[in-house]
This record gives structure tokens, C-alpha cells and sequence, in this order.
């Protein structure tokens, strides 16, 4: 909400102007001010009020108390100030004496958290340039965003996604002014969550404090104050488990390995890639603190996890009578129980209850009392034995209770995931049975993918629980250039506005981060806006923030990129499945069954001439790290969907039996793998190397190196478990477009296919389904097991390589022979995929 000042006169007046009644939250002097304005109105407000159900006004004081007990526990003013001002050294160093940095109180901000940017005293030649106020260090870090984003035309997204570009920034001394007495920002809604619980694994995993400080400082800027903090968890519960007898080897094989941690946590599987050594649970735990230290400093609000009733195989032996059952597969190939069928100990039995509350009371002994809210997903992608409401309502009451017992002021955060996932199982007397578990105020549920599906919306405003609107938009910490943003524009504003809204917050909940910065940019600023925003006028500033100046070329590029690539609309919930990355493995000797098909949801046409117009901005950005990277990414995203349609036709003329037309897709697609790979070592954003390197990093000794690198690789690629012929569902799931990936692994599994399929050609018989499913588990297996070194520093110039690449498939000569064959068979993708 943007907004000018003066702070007190405008929060009359903007309450005026967009509520009808009195702020529960404003001070007895605007409620008497307010008043004295809507005297005219009391009737009708007391009628209104009169005849709403009882219910509607027990909502805002639960969620008002929660957000003020919670605020309770932030530290001192100064010790946020000396906060938001490390972050802003560490961002611009030198700059510190340019900008004065005060905590004030909601009443400033109408009760709402905010933060306000004006001059200093403009007769001061000495002082500070610019004043930033906020409710918490969050909220001035946010406001320090927002002024060096819309007054310096600076920007700031991972480094893995062009980093930061400060350039456009104006020396100390010069900063511009604000107009007139400056600016007021509100929150429309208390909370801006961030973070998915797989994000710990398929992203956070090798992390160590030097990135963990860069992403809270990213945080910081980005608005975020209630984050999933799920660091260290695992030697929690080792103290916990050794209080109820079980040993520490007993939890070797409940335990994942680091890089399958989250599905562990969550009990899809137990033991794979494990089992952890001391030094792992012992530094991360560690780790855990100096994060929740550093989020609890800048003000926010971190979500610590919870019991949800997975428990090791060992507390059945400890505890025989107790009521703990094995859950089914899930996404394993012969169900092994080494990693298979987890154990589950039911709410009804007092043992749950018993273990819930003591895993809660180690973290506050662990870390203090840092927190109210607790995370727990009961039943993630695993269906509940019964779907009697009594059962579920039992259930969730249990899980509560255990919260509750541990911390009496606790709330419990839930994903709502298993509404979608499980659609047929949560039907409304069941999701209302586990929604309506606990007392009112007590659940909040994350609408996580509701940038696509709102649950909201079918489930009326979760049938009255408070609920946050959600982007998932990544599955995998997948590599593609994808994007809804117009219903990111919207979506919040929509959901924030409908008839009796449960939402108190938004959130940003993809599997995987470092990728398309353009989305988490628009998304983070939902946090800030109670009005849509205007997508492609923010384009062309973002455009102009992102690359430090403007060029037309590039502008245009983006304005393509908006009506293609980031305007997905086909509902379709899926990752990356181009075949480079995610191969099929399928019989084609079966010619009546249908080919597969990569998504796509967009004219590659348009798209190739968005590059084009990248490629001739070239020269005025060439020096640009940001430019460099969506330059690469782009390139890399159009010859990707160009390897797609190659593999089809290679499959087609081998149906077709002509060898001379296989031979030559053949080539074509291997090829790309390679030019591909080139273009990507350009980039250190876009290299293998560096994901190995940082899971050595952690390693303490010759075993744990083994193990951690045989997780990086394995999680990258197959997965989980394989047979000597069957490889896991999830292979390929965590794909990505990595130098030294396509190159190492990708372009040998091509090969090897292609192999088969020539020899199924030339021998006159069907493909060899299972020879080429059992020489390539073979390969994999030993590539995951591999050590050989790959790169870890750039090579090449990015421009230079893009655009021969261009010219190679798209210049003049191959213009009519790709992008016209390619543009045919997208519209045919298109239709398939609708």
C-alpha cells in the first residue's frame, strides 16, 4: 500500500477512505477522532454488526492477539536498528551514515506494521540523507529496499540468479530526495512466510552461515517476517528419542541422509542416504542457532517443527503396547523396509502427546523462547487409515495438544497441500474435521499452491480457519523459466478483498529457490500492496532496476516474456519434463501408443524473437552480471524446447523405420546436449561443480565426503531407490540444467537410448526396453557413486556463445527449418496439454 505522509493525519484519513468501520487496533485518540467523523453512520454500524454471526468478530481478536504476543517477544529497538544497519552495510558498504534507521510503535502506522521513508532535515549538511521507520528491523529493511528500488533503480536477487546490482546507486552525499514529506508503506495482511519444507533439502542443504547470512539479509530486503527455520532439527530429536531409551544407533536407519532430510522429517521414507554422524548433527544444530539469532534480531518471527507422530522402528520394540502402525509406499520401487513404509504412532495413544510435548520443551531449552508458531504436516502425501471426521478431528486435537502442552501459547502452521494432493480423500466433512480440530486462532493453514489452485476459494476461506495465499511455483529446485504473473498480481489483492477473508498472510513456498528472480521479486512486494499491480508498467521498472539502465530492446523482450513464458495458464502442476533433462523411458516400438510430451504452454516463435531482441541489447549490457545470467537462461530455455521436438521426430522416423532420418535427429539432439553444456559453463550460475563443492565443504572426514557427494549426485538425478530394470518414479525429479550434468550424465543416457534404438533398426525387432533400462541403472549408479571433480569457476563469454548458438539454430539459413517445424508442433503441445 503505498502511501504519502504525514504518518498520524494520513492514517485518519486512509482509514476513511478504505474502512467503513473502526480499526480494532487504532489508538483510543483515532477511535475518538474516527468517531467524531461517522457519527452520521453509527446506527447503520451498530445494526451491521448487530446482525453479523457472533463468530466474525472472533477471528480478528485471535489473529490481533497472536500478532501482539508475538511482538512481545522481539527484542529492543536498538537492537533491530544495529540490525537493519549491519544489513545495509553488508549490501552497501560505505553508506551506512547515509541513512538513519528508528523502530516506532503500530501506533504509527494505524496499528498495522509498516515502514515510512522521508528526508532528514534537509538544512543538515552533515547528518543522514534519508530516514527509514519501521514497525521492526524487517520492516526498515524492507523500506531501505523499497527506496533503493524505486528512487536508485537498484536491485537485488540471488547470487546464483545475477546477484545484486547496485551500479545505478548514487554516491553518498547525493542520494535523491523524496517528494514532499515522504512515504508511508502498510502491510494489508501481518505476514510475509517464506520457505517450503523440502526447500531445506532440495536447496538449503549444504548451506553454511557465510550463505545462510545472505539469505536472511535477502529476507530482510524481500519483506519476510515469519520464515520456516528446520535447521538442526535431527539433533533435537536424538536428545529426545535417547530420553524415551532409543539409541543412537537405533536412529541410523530413521534418519535420511542430508540431501532427503525433509522427506524423512515428513515420513515418507526413513534411512536413505543415511545414516548421519555426529559431526553432521552437532554443526547443524549449531547452524540452527546462529539462524534463528539473526532472524530473531531483524525482528522476525521464525516456525519451528513440530511432532506429527513419525517415530524410528525401535520405540515399537520399546513400547509393545503402544498403537504404532506402518504406513504404505511411497515412491519406492519394491517397498524395501531398509528406506519403505514408515512407522506412525497414532494420536489416540498417550505416548504421542508424551513425545510431542518434550520435542517442543527441548527447543525452547535448546533456544529459548523464540516462537508461538510450530509447523507440522500430518500426513504429507500419505492418506489417513480411516476418513471417519471423528478420527481426524481426534488426530489434529492430539497434535495440538502436544504443541500446546509444550508451549500454552502455541499455533500451529500446517501446509495444505493434502487438500489438493488428496482431493479425493479431503472432501468437506473431512478437511472441516481437521481445520476445526483446534480453538479458533490456533491453526493457520498455507494455501501453498495457490498461485495456481486456491483452496480457498472452494472451501470457503478454509471453512473460517486464517490461512495464508501462497506461490509454490517450483517443484524440484528445478531449472525453467516459468512463471503465473498476472495471478500473483492479483491473486492476494482478490483473496485479501473477498466476503469474509480468512488471509493474514502471503507467502513464497517453492520447493527450490535461485531461479526466475522475476517472480519472487513481483511476489515479495504482495507483502506491501492492497491494490493489483500493474504488470507491465512493473515490468519496464524492473527491466530498468534489474540491468541499471534502460534499453528499449530488452524492455521488449520482457513485455514478450509476459504474454508467453510467465503467463502460464493451463493449470497444469508439473516441473521441468524436457527430455534432456527428464529422458522418457518408454517402449516406441509401440506405435499406437501416444508420444510423451514435454509442458508447453507458450508460442516458441514469440519467444525465440524475445532473445533475439536480448542478443542485440548485448552491447549495451554486455558488462552486466544480471543481463548475463537471464541471457543464458533464455538461450538455454529455447533450444530446450528445440531438443524436445528433435527427440519426437527422432522417435517418429524410427516408427517410420528410416534410418537416415533417425540417424540425423540423432545427431541434432546430442549436439544440443553439448551446445547446451558449453553455454551453461559460462555462467558459474549454471555449473555442477559448485553444488558438489559445497556438500564436500561440509565433510569432516573421508566417509562423510562419500556420503555427502554420493547424496548431492543422487539427488539430482535418480533419486530414489532403483532395481537392476527399474528405475525410481522420481528419477529426474530434482532435474536441472547443469554443466557437467548434461554433459556427464544426460548426454550418456541419450546415447546409450539412441544405441538401442539404432540397433532395434537395424536388427528388425522391437526395443530392448529392459536391456537399455538395466546397462543405464548401471551406469547411474555408478555415476552417483563417482568422484571425479568437475568445474567450479566459468568459462567462456556468455554473449559471444549465445548468439553463435542462435545463429547456428535460428540465423537465416535454419530460421524456416527449426523455429517454423518448432512453432507447428508447439500449437500440437498445446492443444495435447489443455
Amino acid at each position: 500500500m503505498l502511501l504519502p505522509v504525514d504518518a498520524m493525519d494520513f492514517t485518519k484519513a486512509s482509514y476513511r477512505a478504505s474502512e467503513p468501520e473502526i480499526p480494532h487496533a487504532a489508538s483510543s485518540q483515532d477511535r475518538n477522532c474516527i468517531m467524531s467523523n461517522l457519527n452520521s453512520l453509527f446506527l447503520v454500524l451498530i445494526l451491521t454488526v448487530t446482525l453479523l454471526p457472533i463468530a466474525l468478530s472472533e477471528p480478528e481478536d485471535a489473529i490481533q492477539a497472536l500478532v501482539q504476543r508475538l511482538d512481545s517477544k522481539r527484542p529492543s529497538p536498538s537492537v533491530q536498528e544495529a540490525a537493519a544497519k549491519a544489513v545495509l552495510e553488508r549490501l552497501l558498504p560505505g553508506y551506512a551514515s547515509s541513512f538513519e534507521f528508528k523502530i516506532v510503535s503500530n501506533d504509527v502506522c494505524g496499528g498495522q506494521s509498516c515502514f515510512l521513508i522521508s528526508n532528514y532535515n534537509p538544512l543538515s549538511k552533515n547528518g543522514p540523507e534519508i530516514v527509514i521507520k519501521g514497525t521492526t528491523a524487517v520492516e526498515i529493511a524492507s523500506g531501505l529496499y523499497w527506496y533503493l528500488k524505486y528512487w536508485c533503480g537498484a536491485h537485488v536477487s540471488w547470487d546464483r540468479t545475477g546477484g545484486i546490482q547496485i551500479a545505478s546507486i548514487p554516491k553518498p552525499g547525493s542520494l535523491p530526495l523524496i517528494k514532499d514529506e515522504g512515504v508511508l508503506i502498510q502491510r494489508p495482511v501481518p505476514w510475509n512466510y517464506y520457505q517450503n519444507v523440502v526447500a531445506s533439502s532440495y536447496s538449503y542443504v549444504w548451506w553454511d552461515w557465510k550463505r545462510w547470512e545472505k539469505e536472511i539479509d535477502w529476507m530482510a530486503l524481500h519483506g519476510v517476517n515469519l520464515p520456516l527455520a528446520f535447521t538442526g532439527q535431527e539433533a533435537i530429536w536424538q536428545k529426545v528419542f535417547m530420553d524415551f531409551n532409543i539409541s543412537k544407533e537405533d536412529l541410523n536407519g530413521f534418519f535420511g541422509g542430508p540431501a532427503f532430510l525433509a522427506w524423512a522429517r515428513m515420513g515418507n521414507l526413513h534411512g536413505w542416504g543415511g545414516p548421519l554422524s555426529q559431526n553432521w548433527l552437532d554443526q547443524q544444530l549449531a547452524l540452527q542457532k546462529l539462524v534463528l539469532s539473526r532472524m530473531l534480531e531483524l525482528g522476525m518471527t521464525p516456525v519451528l517443527p513440530s511432532f506429527s507422530g513419525n517415530v524410528p522402528a525401535a520405540l515399537k520394540k520399546i513400547f509393545p503396547s503402544a498403537n504404532i502402525t506402518r504406513l504404505g509406499n511411497w515412491n519406492s520401487v519394491d517397498a524395501d523396509p531398509r528406506w519403505c513404509c514408515t512407522y506412525l504412532l497414532d494420536s489416540s495413544d498417550p505416548l504421542f502427546v508424551e513425545i510431542g510435548e518434550a520435542f517442543i520443551r527441548q527447543q525452547v531449552e535448546e533456544y529459548g523462547d523464540v516462537t508461538d508458531i510450530y509447523n507440522c504436516d500430518t500426513f504429507n502425501e500419505n492418506t489417513p487409515p480411516t476418513n471417519d471426521p471423528t478420527y481426524i478431528s481426534l488426530l489434529g486435537a492430539s497434535v495440538y495438544k502436544a504443541m500446546s502442552k509444550g508451549d500454552k501459547d502455541a499455533v500451529w502452521l500446517m501446509q495444505g497441500w493434502l487438500f489438493y494432493t488428496d482431493s479425493a480423500f479431503w472432501k468437506p466433512p473431512q478437511m472441516k474435521a481437521l481445520l476445526h480440530s483446534v480453538p479458533y486462532g490456533k491453526m493457520i493453514v498455507l494455501d501453498l499452491f495457490a498461485d495456481v489452485k486456491p483452496i480457498w476459494e472452494y472451501s470457503s476461506q478454509f471453512y473460517g480457519t486464517p490461512y495464508v495465499w501462497c506461490m509454490l511455483h517450483n517443484f524440484g529446485g528445478n531449472i525453467e523459466m516459468y512463471g503465473i504473473l498476472d495471478a500473483i498480481s492479483s491473486g492476494p489483492v482478490d483473496a485479501h478483498n473477498s466476503k469474509n477473508s480468512t488471509m493474514v498472510g502471503v507467502g513464497m513456498c517453492m520447493e527450490g529457490i535461485e531461479h526466475n528472480p522475476v517472480v519472487y521479486e513481483l511476489m515479495s512486494e504482495m507483502a506491501f500492496r492492497s491494490e493489483k499491480v500493474q504488470v507491465l508498467d512493473w515490468l519496464k521498472s524492473y527491466s530498468y532496476r534489474r540491468y541499471g539502465k534502460a534499453v528499449h530492446q530488452v524492455e521488449a523482450a520482457w513485455e514478450i516474456l509476459y504474454g508467453t513464458i510467465y503467463n502460464c495458464t493451463d493449470g497444469i502442476a508439473d516441473h521441468n519434463r524436457d527430455f534432456i533433462v527428464k529422458f522418457p523411458d518408454w517402449d516406441p516400438s509401440n506405435a499406437s501408443a501416444a508420444l510423451p510430451q514435454a509442458h508447453l504452454w507458450y508460442s516458441t516463435e514469440k519467444v525465440i524473437n524475445a532473445l533475439r531482441l536480448f542478443l542485440n541489447a548485448g552491447n549495451n549490457l554486455a558488462g552486466s552480471i544480471t543481463y548475463r545470467y537471464d541471457l543464458v537462461d533464455l538461450t538455454r530455455q529455447v533450444l530446450s524446447k528445440l531438443a524436445n521436438q528433435v527427440y519426437l521426430d527422432a522417435v517418429t522416423s524410427f516408427q517410420q523405420k528410416d534410418a537416415n532420418a533417425l540417424s540425423l535427429h540423432i545427431q541434432k539432439f546430442v549436439q544440443l546436449i553439448k551446445d547446451i553444456d558449453v553455454l551453461l559453463a559460462s555462467d558459474d550460475n549454471f555449473l555442477l561443480g559448485t553444488w558438489l563443492e559445497s556438500a564436500n565443504k561440509l565433510a569432516k572426514n573421508s566417509h562423510e565426503l562419500r556420503q555427502y557427494e554420493w547424496n548431492a549426485r543422487t539427488q539430482v538425478t535418480m533419486w530414489f531407490d532403483s532395481t537392476k530394470t527399474k528405475q525410481s518414479s522420481l528419477h529426474d525429479y530434482a532435474n536441472k540444467f547443469w554443466s557437467g550434468l548434461l554433459e556427464g550424465y544426460y548426454l550418456p543416457r541419450a546415447s546409450t537410448y539412441f544405441h538401442y534404438l539404432i540397433k532395434s533398426l537395424q536388427e528388425n525387432e522391437n526395443f530392448r526396453l529392459e536391456e537399455w533400462r538395466e546397462e543405464w541403472i548401471l551406469f547411474s549408479n555408478k555415476w552417483q557413486a563417482g568422484i571425479e571433480r568437475y568445474p567450479v569457476k566459468a568459462k567462456g563469454d556468455a554473449l559471444v556463445i549465445s548468439k553463435t548458438l542462435y545463429e547456428k539454430y535460428f540465423g537465416e539459413k535454419n530460421w524456416k527449418k527449426n523455429v517454423y517445424h518448432l512453432q507447428t508442433s508447439s500449437k500440437q503441445v498445446l492443444h495435447f496439454t489443455r
